[in-house]
């Protein structure tokens, strides 16, 4: 087995998300009294951070981003984490790398502790050594910043055996200047093109590729 130690992304490959982050950032934009669209329209909210994604498609201010930020809160705190659904074949995935010794992370630009309760309402807290996410109360770290800190929550130093496996190109960014391999999804909300130019080791179009890289 060519990786001792996997990190994944949360939103878009290990869950999807969709209903749950779309549904609370047309909340908020409603809320504050921005025109709204349909659901579909807010599939690009998924993955990067949402202070900046307010700000690059909603043309928030900082302040203004922080504002609707807060509004996103008010409703995926309570209902929008929960509006998720595990991709088929993760479970197993999961328990199967966990089986064979692989030390398992979740580095995610998500809250830690929305992060805690979706894997644990879902099942997949269990196989998780390690959730690294961001805090709720300061500016969000980069995603390189989130797997270092999961790698040094692993008491990991040797990272020839790591790799982050994610869905956006912030996730290949991020293990490149981590210095770890990085394993593109296609089953998520990134592009083959997001993807390769910014870098990858390998890409999987499904969870069954996917496993076939880390369990061959």
């Amino acid at each position: 087995m060519k990786y001792s130690t996997v990190l994944f992304d949360l939103d878009g490959t290990l869950t999807d998300p969709v209903q749950g982050i779309c549904g609370s950032v047309r909340y908020a934009l409603e809320k504050a009294g921005r025109p709204v669209g349909p659901i579909e329209s807010y599939h690009k909210y998924i993955g990067p951070p949402l202070l900046r994604a307010f700000e690059v498609y909603a043309n928030a201010t900082p302040e203004e981003a922080q504002e609707l930020l807060g509004y996103y809160r008010e409703r995926f705190s309570t209902v929008g984490l929960f509006e998720n659904e595990v991709y088929p074949g993760i479970p197993e995935l999961l328990r199967d790398l966990k089986a064979s010794g692989v030390r398992i992370a979740v580095a995610t630009g998500k809250p830690t502790v929305f992060s805690e309760q979706i894997l644990e309402h879902f099942g997949l807290r269990q196989y998780i050594d390690v959730v690294s996410g961001i805090p709720l109360d300061r500016e969000p770290p980069d995603k390189c910043e989130v797997i270092l800190h999961a790698l040094y929550e692993m008491g990991i130093s040797d990272r020839s055996g790591c790799v982050m496996v994610g869905d956006r190109s912030h996730d290949a960014i991020g293990a490149k200047m981590a210095r770890i391999d990085f394993i593109g999804v296609l089953y998520g909300y990134g592009s083959r093109e997001e993807l390769e130019a910014e870098g990858t080791d390998a890409i999987a179009d499904s969870v069954a590729a996917l496993r076939s890289l880390l369990l061959s």
